[in-house]
């Protein structure tokens, strides 16, 4: 387990992290008012996860590989970090759709069907903690090895010709 410690640490600063955005998200009406906008404004929490996974990764690479890592070492730590953030993701979604935005759902698919972006059955089955919760998981899991990988590519310790 101490092995993967950097992991875990980063793996929870990420899930906080996903709840304050929630919560801004909500406290500046993208949960609302501005429901329409919402889903424009929430990719661009891919920065502060991306963000999040270098910063983990050079945590890593500086203070367990001790400033040499190889491109293997920083993709197994990405993988094993988009492991305990996919882990933690139905929390986090749970948290965030239940205490922090209990409408999200009723006012979003109430917006899709007033806006014929759906029917009221396609919102329904789109719009729900089930559905989000998956998406979480596979959504972490996903971005989670290719960030892994570029950043990796990037941090690793070059060799000396």
């Amino acid at each position: 387990m101490k092995n993967f410690s950097v992991e875990i640490k980063w793996g929870i600063l990420f899930s906080l992290l996903s709840m304050v955005w929630v919560i801004g998200e909500f406290v500046v009406g993208l949960h609302d008012i501005h429901i329409a906008k919402q889903p424009i404004y929430t990719n661009l929490f891919a920065f502060v996860a991306i963000s999040i996974y270098a910063l983990a990764l050079r945590d890593k690479k500086v203070n367990y590989f001790k400033g040499e890592m190889s491109w293997q070492q920083g993709f197994l730590c990405g993988l094993v970090l988009s492991a305990v953030v996919a882990l933690l993701s139905p929390i986090v979604q749970y948290v965030s759709y239940t205490f922090i935005s209990p409408r999200f759902f009723a006012n979003i698919i109430d917006y899709s069907v007033k806006n014929k972006v759906q029917t009221l059955a396609e919102a329904e089955a789109y719009f729900n903690m089930r559905t989000y919760i998956i998406q979480g998981i596979s959504g972490s899991l996903s971005m989670g090895v290719i960030s892994s990988s570029i950043i990796a590519y990037l941090l690793k310790t070059k060799t000396k010709k």
